[in-house]
């Protein structure tokens, strides 16, 4: 498609802006309801199958594993347009891109994903990837991670999570359990001390899997700070400033590795457009948290991580998400029809050690959901550790984006 800039250059039945999991999971499931006239709006050549990231981290798979092209996925009949959208008019239903083109449609999906804020903590983008200091939430850093652990032999390894909304919430918690089954395997773990920082006042808010996870900080001596996040980093010097917000006080700490996850919100366009939810301070779509439809603009709809739904963003929600946004967006354009509802299901699939992990399902209420009842999933099993590592990728690349699962 040529680019003509400031001009309408063409228009759509339905845009959806993002090419990730939401965006191509929604485009499938479109083309399969026989909807014509699609386009997925996104500039990257490539596709990431990001749950995979912590067992890179981990040293347990290969970072080309994770990856794509993206244009062997746009589903046939779907029009990619490989630009970056700017801002979004939802009055006069058209999305402006970074060549300056103005695209139109009837209908508009969200799927843009979310911003990895790593200049939110002082000091982090200037360390991470280097040095003591690396996080799993890139693909360009998570080999750096297996490193840092693999050379650890003593001193304070620390990981930390954001305050705020983030993509996985398990993952900060699980790359700490993985490295100090590796430490415990190699007979250090008595010479490292871990801390695991956390911004809530538990571990996790199902009370099915907190015990569980109470348990596994403790098989390993972690030391947990709730309520609790890393404010600025000297990478340089090994030193990471921990805040306690309960009591009000901070600590500098010298740290032999560090893993950070960064604060994240929604992409600045999308914060700055009407389309946002004024109430959040993190930008993210507002749309109702059953039809996943905007409050304000009906032919919009938003899914994936840059909804603002009560729940864990993670790809099984989005699993979950994209049936029902397909299922109201067709009942809208047609007028009539069966709406359907989400539930607020997610997953986090908790790796306790190299080889063991146990899944977490929830809904809005935090009632577990779980997929396998006949499993006992608040235990840290073998099976399930084969299922995140072999089943779930396999389960993403040949059903999920393509619209089957």
């Amino acid at each position: 498609m040529s680019s003509n800039p400031g001009k309408l250059v063409s228009r759509y039945r339905v845009l959806i802006v993002g090419g990730g999991t939401a965006g191509i999971a929604t485009a499938a499931r479109l083309r399969r309801a026989a909807v014509t006239s699609i386009a997925v709006l996104g500039p990257s050549d490539r596709h990431w199958y990001q749950p995979l990231w912590t067992l890179v981290g981990s040293g347990q798979a290969w970072v080309k594993e994770t990856r794509r092209i993206e244009a062997k996925l746009i589903p046939s009949g779907v029009e990619w347009i490989r630009e970056a959208a700017t801002s979004v008019d939802p009055e006069a239903q058209t999305v402006t891109t970074d060549t300056g083109s103005e695209i139109g449609y009837d209908y508009l999906v969200m799927a843009t994903g979310l911003r990895l804020d790593w200049n939110g903590v002082p000091g982090l983008a200037d360390s991470v990837g280097h040095g003591a200091v690396s996080s799993n939430y890139s693909y360009e850093y998570a080999p750096h991670t297996w490193e840092l652990i693999r050379n650890m032999r003593s001193g304070t390894a620390i990981f930390t999570q954001p305050v705020g909304p983030i993509k996985c919430a398990g993952a900060p918690q699980k790359i700490a359990y993985i490295a100090s089954d590796y430490w415990r395997r190699q007979g250090i773990l008595d010479q490292i001390r871990v801390i695991l920082v956390l911004p809530g006042d538990s571990m996790f808010g199902v009370p099915s899997w907190r015990h569980a996870l109470e348990e596994i900080v403790e098989r390993y001596g972690i030391e947990v700070r709730l309520i609790s996040e890393m404010v600025s980093l000297d990478g340089a010097s090994h030193k990471a400033t921990i805040a306690d917000h309960a009591a009000g006080t901070e600590e500098e700490l010298a740290l032999g590795m560090l893993h950070a996850v960064p604060p994240q919100r929604a992409p600045e366009w999308v914060a700055e457009s009407p389309l946002a939810n004024p109430a959040s301070p993190f930008g993210y779509a507002e749309v109702d948290k059953h039809t996943l439809q905007h409050r304000l603009y009906p032919n919009v709809f938003a899914l994936g991580d840059v909804a603002d739904l009560p729940t864990s963003k993670t790809g099984a929600a989005v699993r979950k998400q994209a049936p029902v946004l397909v299922a109201n967006l067709l009942v809208t354009m047609r007028g009539s029809g069966e709406r359907k509802s989400y539930d607020g299901y997610s997953s986090c699939p908790f790796v306790t050690a190299r080889d063991k992990m146990m899944l977490a399902e929830f809904d809005y209420d935090l009632n577990p959901a779980p997929s396998f009842p006949v499993i006992d999933t608040t235990k840290d099993r073998r099976d399930m550790w084969l299922l995140k590592r072999y089943g779930l990728p396999a389960m993403y690349w040949h059903g999920m984006v393509k619209g089957r699962v």
